[in-house]
């Protein structure tokens, strides 16, 4: 495992209903760079997280302790080597110089005993023996500083002793109590990572997976991404107009497997299929109006009604599939959201960020994409996703971010296995859509990209 690049895969086991597994979502050198899944082939929730060069341990003295102790190894490591090769090399160029020597000392006794008579050519074969002996001068150098080398491994290992030495001592005094402790602060840092990746970009998109074939081609299901915790129930309307009956499902497993279910009466016809389940009240578009309802389920009545200004209806601006889609209503990790068009945007997609409790806009974003265009489209952390197709060929390839007013062109492949899309809504706390595809109710995950700061830990 390189120190770089260590991957930290934690995998997460949840259970809905009864058997149901519950479906949730899979350098920069300072920074956590994060692909979170919503479920393996095995049902299971898996977070991978690709961890900076120094990582969230490392503020840990101990932890510190070690690191350098590593490098130190490391670097002792390295001395040796490059000891043992220059040692191998240079006893080679050694043990050549020897021979030299040897034959310049028998060449000076031949001057010495007739210099007169061979002087010239001895004095030749000498400068060719110092023009041999020339290269050896920088292998003394090298010598010189491979003595350096030897001196600065030597208190290299004289550091690395007093630190085994300390270490010794600590990990000598821990007992099991200490060591459950930091394990325990170990497990609350990693829920508080966990925390933080909470948002993310859309980097892939699951195979299908079938709960249930039941109504007809058309119609939404859901669950409440901020019911309590244990509460799974399921909502399901059928159809996309003059239709105001809502069943309600105990769970996901009673969904999947029975037909037991209680049935909430609206007081208005929905229009299309952007409705959306949200903390206890459902939001629909009444039939043929521009009217936003938001109905208690809890008291069984209306809570807050608004027309969403300008924005088409009845047909006006559709989806591509058309069935009355003018007003998508959706939420995601920052709250709840509609999509529609205007005549003064020229029929191309507008975002609005809304108040929950009032209605009123926040906020509004005007996009370049003609709504009737798209297939399809999703919130995923103040991101909207639109499919270019609700029939085949199907993959999401336009995306706005209402963070940074910007777009992009995407290319996400999606599955549309049962070649007709009328539903595909994100729900942050399952980290999955929802989609309702030619009378099948269908769950996808997603795999977000996180960047965490380290400061951020």
């Amino acid at each position: 495992m390189q120190p770089a690049s260590k991957l930290l895969t934690l995998i997460l086991l949840m259970v809905m209903g009864t058997e149901l597994t519950q479906v949730l979502p899979a350098n920069p050198e300072e920074s956590w760079q994060v692909y979170s899944s919503a479920q393996d082939s095995e049902g299971r929730c898996v977070c991978t997280v690709v961890a900076p060069q120094q990582s969230m341990c490392s503020r840990d003295a101990r932890t510190k302790q070690l690191r350098q102790l590593l490098e130190k190894v490391q670097n002792m490591t390295q001395s040796i080597q490059v000891l043992d090769q220059r040692t191998q090399r240079d006893l080679q160029y050694v043990e050549k110089m020897e021979v030299q020597l040897r034959g310049l000392e028998t060449k000076f006794r031949q001057v010495e005993e007739n210099h007169k008579q061979n002087i010239a050519k001895q004095y030749k074969a000498i400068k060719a023996k110092m023009e041999e002996l020339r290269p050896l001068i920088p292998v003394l150098e090298e010598y010189k500083a491979d003595a350096k080398l030897v001196l600065q491994f030597k208190e290299e290992v004289q550091n690395l002793t007093s630190v085994l030495s300390e270490l010794q001592e600590e990990m000598g005094a821990y007992d099991y109590e200490e060591l459950h402790n930091r394990v325990s602060n170990l497990e609350e840092r990693l829920r508080a990572c966990m925390q933080k990746l909470a948002c993310g970009k859309l980097t892939g998109i699951s195979d299908p997976i079938t709960i249930k074939t039941s109504g007809s081609r058309f119609g939404s299901w859901m669950t409440d991404p901020l019911a309590p915790e244990g509460d799974t129930r399921v909502w399901y309307m059928d159809g996309y107009h003059n239709n105001r009956f809502v069943r309600e499902y105990k769970s996901m497993h009673d969904f999947m497997t029975s037909d037991n279910y209680t049935s909430h009466r609206l007081p208005h016809p929905w229009s299309g299929t952007g409705q959306v389940v949200y903390n206890g009240s459902i939001y629909f578009n009444k039939f043929q109006s521009h009217v936003i309802i938001k109905f208690d389920f809890r008291t069984s009545s209306i809570s807050k009604s608004r027309q969403l200004d300008y924005a088409g209806y009845n047909n006006a601006y559709h989806y591509a599939w058309g069935g009355h889609s003018d007003i998508d209503l959706m939420v995601d990790e920052g709250g709840l959201w509609a999509v529609y068009a205007t005549n003064q945007n020229a029929g191309n997609i507008v975002i609005s960020k809304l108040n929950p409790n009032t209605l009123q806009i926040i906020k509004t974003w005007t996009t370049n994409h003609p709504k009737r265009s798209a297939g399809e489209s999703f919130m995923i952390c103040g991101t909207l996703y639109a499919t270019n197709s609700y029939s085949g060929g199907t993959k999401v390839y336009y995306a706005y971010s209402t963070n940074s007013s910007t777009y992009e062109y995407i290319d996400i492949a999606f599955q549309n296995k049962y070649s007709h899309i009328s539903m595909l809504d994100y729900n942050p706390r399952d980290r999955a859509l929802y989609a309702w595809n030619n009378g099948h109710q269908v769950l996808y995950n997603v795999t977000l990209f996180h960047v965490i700061r380290s400061e951020e830990l």
